[in-house]
């Protein structure tokens, strides 16, 4: 992020042209690290985000509604209490730092004073100090007062600048000239590494923007130059024109969608965690649960052996006697003849210890019948799960993941948060497509995939892929035969939002809606489906 002293100086002068005269209306921090000052122009009313966190630190106009908490911290308090109604004087820099100066003319009743608020924009050292006459009135960020601390910030001590680095200040044109006076290898790390103020890709701009003569003079024409083609990607902005990057009339505006586009991912991303976290822990739940049942099916296995061994010692109670600890009979079960050794308790009568193999076996015989429905529903319990979580993993929008909870929340595999009012939210569309004038919808979670089936007509083609979870895929036929280019499109969505991680191709079930059914009681999104024909697709 080009947050450097040479795109600052622009920012600078662009805020500077807009905000000179212009009064603090109010004051909000609606993030630990953020705050948000309403300005009233005389012309129009703006609000700039001035930021201190690592990710998005910066000054900037923004429209974005953001939430305030119910109780301001401090630092807006203070500010609230020297700056509310202050006029800005200019916005500038403090020489060639990365610093943006804030100047306010603060009036009252009884005195009249001016102010500064400092925005070092330093990544994860930045911070907001405000200064009156060079004195620290109150930080964002405060530092301890002990012999180890370098640059003491804490209210009532002197503000000094961030210590130097040994590097040329480029507005010195002689110490420029002397340390560009040679060619060097990899000039644009050379530059970074050595001239103040500059980001790896402003050295590297400069250096794909000079055409011989003075190196010196280039450096320090393109940095001291006021010429602004302002740019942004999803993850940069930019002050000057940049291949691939998306054109912004101003500075702020790249910034702004710069920024919003990184918070947006910042919380898909987050959203994508949380949810995959909740799944994950419900699938671990019911592996564990088929793990418990499948130990205790282990457990009752032996139940018919028991039975045999019941009815063996039976049929020989007149050859065996009370104290036996064993005895090894013939066992009329086995084919061969052979015989079979049986533990006896010895404080039992032979009757008794036929009875307790009896008791033994009813007992297990019993358990593996209750736990046969028990592990089928627990398979189903984690199918239904792993399909869950693959389409988590698929997930690519906000809309994915607000479905996939809406699903999780009916499913009770989470708690809904909780919320002030009732609002009621727009049903999320299916995914949809077109090619070759037909509409093909897929749905985004289990839910979706079950109103998908219910919505198509008997003459539809629906698709799904084949041993693996996949979205739901529904092809509009509208009573026309569908292409195979059209088939094979639609059988490449169902594998692109499938839990199928290999490369090539994979296999994809089709089949008209009137052949799906929904068997009663199942979980959602699941459906049997007959007559049906299988396509390769990627």
């Amino acid at each position: 992020m080009p947050q450097d002293a040479f795109t600052l100086r622009l920012i600078a002068k662009e805020l500077d042209q807009t905000l000179r005269g212009g009064k603090i209306n109010r004051i909000n921090q609606p993030d630990r690290e953020e705050l948000s000052l309403i300005i009233y122009t005389g012309k129009r009313t703006l609000k700039l985000t001035v930021s201190a966190n690592a990710s998005d630190c910066g000054a900037y106009f923004t429209e974005d509604e953001r939430e305030n908490p119910l109780v301001a911290p401090n630092f807006c308090m203070l500010l609230r209490k020297h700056l509310s109604g202050a006029e800005i004087l200019g916005v500038g820099t403090d020489g060639f730092e990365r610093i943006l100066v804030f100047k306010f003319l603060c009036l009252s009743d009884f005195s009249s004073c001016e102010r500064e608020l400092r925005c070092e924009i330093m990544g994860k050292y930045s911070n907001l100090i405000l200064t009156q006459g060079g004195v620290i009135v109150g930080a964002l960020k405060t530092t301890t007062l002990d012999e180890h601390c370098k640059r003491p910030i804490l209210p009532g001590a002197k503000y000094v600048l961030p210590a130097p680095q040994e590097k040329v200040n480029p507005s010195d044109r002689e110490a420029l000239a002397r340390l560009l006076a040679e060619p060097r290898e990899d000039l644009a790390r050379f530059l970074f590494l050595n001239v103040s103020g500059l980001a790896p890709c402003t050295a590297e701009q400069i250096v794909r923007s000079y055409r011989g003569g003075s190196l010196a003079d280039h450096v320090y024409g393109y940095l001291f130059s006021d010429d602004v083609s302002p740019c942004a990607t999803e993850s940069d902005f930019f002050a000057r024109a940049v291949e691939g990057a998306k054109p912004f009339a101003t500075l702020s505006d790249a910034q702004s969608y710069c920024y919003a586009a990184k918070r947006r991912k910042k919380r898909f991303e987050g959203g994508k965690r949380r949810l995959t976290g909740a799944i994950s822990a419900a699938v671990k739940k019911q592996e564990k649960r088929l793990a418990q049942i499948l130990d205790k099916q282990r457990e009752c296995a032996p139940c018919e052996e028991n039975r045999i061994k019941g009815e063996l010692l039976t049929a020989h109670l007149y050859a065996l006697s009370r104290g036996m600890n064993s005895c090894e009979l013939p066992n009329f079960y086995d084919e061969q003849g052979g015989k079979m050794k049986i533990a006896l308790d010895p404080t039992l009568t032979p009757s008794r210890n036929a009875q307790s193999y009896f008791r033994r076996y009813r007992k297990q015989k019993r358990a593996l019948e209750f736990l046969r429905p028990q592990e089928e529903e627990t398979r189903a319990e984690l199918e239904y799960c792993l399909s869950l979580l693959a389409a988590a993993e698929a997930a690519e929008s906000a809309d994915d993941l607000n479905s996939l909870e809406e699903e999780l929340l009916a499913a009770g595999l989470m708690k809904a948060p909780e919320k002030k009012g009732k609002k009621r939210t727009a049903e999320i569309p299916f995914r949809t497509y077109e090619r070759a004038g037909f509409t093909i919808y897929a749905g985004r979670n289990n839910l979706q995939n079950d109103r998908l089936v219910r919505m198509g007509a008997p003459e539809d083609i629906w698709l799904h892929t084949q041993k693996y979870h996949s979205c739901h895929v529904l092809i509009r036929t509208e009573g026309r035969e569908v292409p195979d280019d059209v088939l094979l499109f639609a059988a490449g969505i169902c594998v692109r939002y499938s839990d199928a991680k290999g490369g090539g191709k994979t296999p994809v079930d089709y089949c008209r809606v009137n052949r799906l059914k929904k068997p009663r009681g199942s979980k959602a999104g699941f459906v049997t489906y007959s007559e049906y024909h299988t396509i390769l697709a990627e």
